[in-house]
């Protein structure tokens, strides 16, 4: 399973806060040793500024031995400037705790205004916003992630998007909005630092390659736990160019979950064949059994293949941080993509052939069938005693047969056509084609 798991190619562009939920995933499905783990929890946390965990870590990784002076005296460290930064924002954050202030703030939609405002009437020193920056991001660091979002959403409200700290607000809000599990601000702050990385002006393209597939990665949080995130990934991955340009040039591993968001998204079946064209082009660079799955049903017409794939998809998706809480929704819904696709090619179907092509005994593909077809209203029918499902085809009215006969005239006629011109123009040749008098 190892060699399908992600983690460590998906966590070059996240934040090394955001790579503690994955951890913790792979420590419960025990994938790879505890111990080792652990030890990489200790290697990002000696980063930041979480001391307690950091010690509680030591201790499951080193039980027997005593917690260094070092970390004590870096605790200490770590509440003194806390406390320090604390203190030198005490004006900013006791205007933050009066609501009739932020109501009147959140109304003022431009900074300069609002920054003129808050001078007059509070006597508000601006140069005092670059230590709320620093505290929000040393509160962060702490782990005290809501409390860093309140500071963060303060700053954007009163500086501009020209200040030199904005770009990172914008990226220590949306993590902290990520790590407090706040979806919908998480996705509103998600599409703010979209707006922004497409309209700045970077210094290069290599720079802005990279902010666009730093946020790739850190979107699969909100897409896969927002109830809109399965729409937006489509719309974000797959049709706007510069993000699936990031995704062919940088990232091509996440054409796993822009593939599972397209199967289990039966809405957005007209995306699939943009999808399995990706996918093709891609698939010297990256494969695995989801984006495999695709390619057996729809380029090779592989139902054996397809089969296999799904089986270890339900592995991959099993283990997947991001996919597991789809799994029972995308085997439902590859199942029907299976069935539908046997279905364009075959007339009449053995239950006991498609069963086994499910992955699923004969009396639990019956029951499935008869359930898809009430559900989707197809038709077909079932014959119980040979085991067959019979599909049927809705005859043509007399109109649409006039239609289609017209059009096949049609074409037969220009086919005709041409072929008689291009027997004249050969005689043609042959009788004038000697020297001229």
């Amino acid at each position: 399973m190892a060699s399908f798991d992600l983690t460590s190619r998906m966590g070059q562009y996240l934040d090394r806060h955001l790579v503690f939920p994955l951890l913790e995933f792979l420590s419960a499905k025990r994938i790879y040793d505890e111990n080792e783990l652990l030890q990489a929890k200790l290697d990002i946390l000696s980063k930041t500024n979480m001391i307690d965990y950091a010690i509680d870590i030591r201790k499951q990784l080193h039980p027997k031995q005593e917690v260094p002076e070092t970390l004590k005296e870096r605790r200490a460290q770590v509440v003194q400037q806390l406390g320090e930064l604390t203190k030198s924002c005490e004006e900013l954050t006791k205007l933050m705790q009066d609501e009739e202030v932020m109501k009147s703030i959140e109304n003022m939609r431009d900074s300069k205004t609002l920054q003129n405002h808050l001078i007059k009437e509070y006597n508000l020193d601006i140069e005092k916003m670059e230590s709320l920056y620093k505290l929000a991001k040393y509160r962060y660091e702490c782990g005290n992630y809501s409390v860093s979002t309140s500071y963060l959403y303060f700053y954007m409200l009163v500086m501009p998007t020209t200040d030199k700290n904005y770009l990172n607000v914008l990226w220590g809000k949306l993590a902290s909005e990520i790590l407090v599990q706040n979806w919908d601000t998480a996705l509103e702050d998600l599409n703010k630092l979209r707006e922004f990385i497409d309209t700045a002006n970077f210094g290069s393209s290599l720079q802005l390659l990279h902010q666009r597939t730093w946020l790739i990665h850190w979107s699969l949080f909100v897409f896969f736990n927002h109830v809109k995130g399965r729409d937006l990934i489509i719309e974000m991955f797959l049709y706007r160019a510069p993000y699936l340009n990031a995704i062919q040039t940088m990232c091509p591993h996440i054409l796993r979950y822009l593939a599972t968001a397209v199967i289990i998204n039966r809405g957005r079946r007209t995306a699939l064949k943009d999808l399995v064209k990706v996918i093709q082009q891609e698939s010297y660079t990256y494969r695995d059994p989801i984006t495999e799955f695709l390619e057996h049903l729809y380029v090779n017409f592989d139902f054996d293949g397809a089969r296999k794939k799904l089986h270890e998809c339900q592995i991959v998706l099993f283990n997947d941080f991001f996919l597991i809480a789809c799994l029972d929704e995308f085997v439902e819904n590859a199942r029907l993509m299976i069935f539908e696709t046997f279905c364009r090619i075959h007339q009449c179907i053995s239950i006991g052939m498609l069963a086994e092509k499910l992955n699923m005994n004969p009396e639990e593909a019956e029951c499935w069938i008869v359930n898809l077809i009430r559900n989707a209203r197809l038709d077909a029918k079932i014959d119980s005693k040979l085991g067959h499902v019979v599909m049927g085809t809705e005859p043509l009215s007399p109109y649409q047969q006039l239609v289609e006969k017209i059009d096949s005239l049609s074409v037969r006629s220009e086919a005709l056509q041409n072929l008689i011109e291009r027997k004249l123009k050969s005689r043609t040749d042959i009788r004038w084609g000697g020297p001229e008098f």
